[in-house]
């Protein structure tokens, strides 16, 4: 009665369609490591309440690499508030959908990360039935405004073409004077990435006041033309702030 369990059914099948795989601890090995993914996948009904949802996330401390696919991925489930009476009392208030929109993706981007997963702007669009497009329009116009970053697997893995984070890196070095660490903890990122960020800003700058082309910029750091580019606009930015 004891060996009739669903790790020693699992170990069985292992054993028949891959007899090579090896002995009795590798199969309970293998079983068990299956299972411990089927229980992180399957939540039982009565610990999901009314209005939360259980959603496949982006691990935080998997970023991502060229030619890494999503199936490659690693994939953390995460409950996530779908609805609340907040929302509800939004509709009743003839709030304008924008604002319902921004307040809903806010709340799913934080609920994720603070259960060690990243929400994509795909999973967004889908979340919120809405465009990818909107959905990236809504919250990096929250970001520009209110200067803060969002944590959501753009900018957290550093992903996409929007130049939202680095910008709020910036100001808050030069413009508000703060130091990497706190920015770091502001911003969602490690000290590691914040430092690299205010280092490529640094020898743009320095090759751009040098009178050296973009083409030559990006040659000498070893990185793209747009990239360049970013950095320019960010510190035209800040140069008129400063003035």
């Amino acid at each position: 009665m004891f060996d009739k369990t669903l790790e020693n059914t699992l170990a069985h099948k292992l054993k028949t369609q891959f007899p090579r795989i090896g002995g009795p601890r590798i199969l309970q090995l293998c079983a068990k490591m299956i299972l411990e993914v089927i229980n992180d996948h399957i939540r039982p009904f009565h610990t999901i309440k009314h209005g939360q949802i259980l959603w496949m996330a982006y691990d935080i401390n998997d970023p991502p690499a060229k030619y890494k696919k999503t199936a490659d991925s690693l994939m953390k489930p995460v409950v996530l508030q779908l609805s609340n009476a907040e929302d509800i009392q939004a509709i009743i208030d003839r709030e304008t959908p924008g604002k319902q929109h921004l307040r809903k993706a806010l709340r799913l981007c934080n609920q994720s990360y603070k259960q060690g997963a990243l929400l994509s702007t795909c999973d967004l669009s889908e979340l919120l039935t809405i465009s990818q497009g909107y959905a990236s329009k809504i919250i990096c116009n929250y970001e520009k405004e209110k200067g803060e970053i969002v944590p959501r697997r753009s900018t957290i893995h550093d992903m996409g073409s929007g130049l939202t984070h680095k910008r709020i890196i910036c100001r808050k070095r030069y413009i508000d004077g703060k130091s990497p660490d706190q920015i770091a903890q502001e911003t969602y990122h490690d000290l590691q990435s914040v430092d690299r960020y205010l280092s490529q800003y640094d020898r743009v700058r320095h090759c751009y006041k040098q009178g050296m082309s973009l083409k030559e910029i990006a040659f000498t750091l070893n990185c793209s033309i747009r990239l360049v580019e970013e950095y320019i606009a960010i510190d035209e930015e800040i140069e008129g702030k400063n003035d």
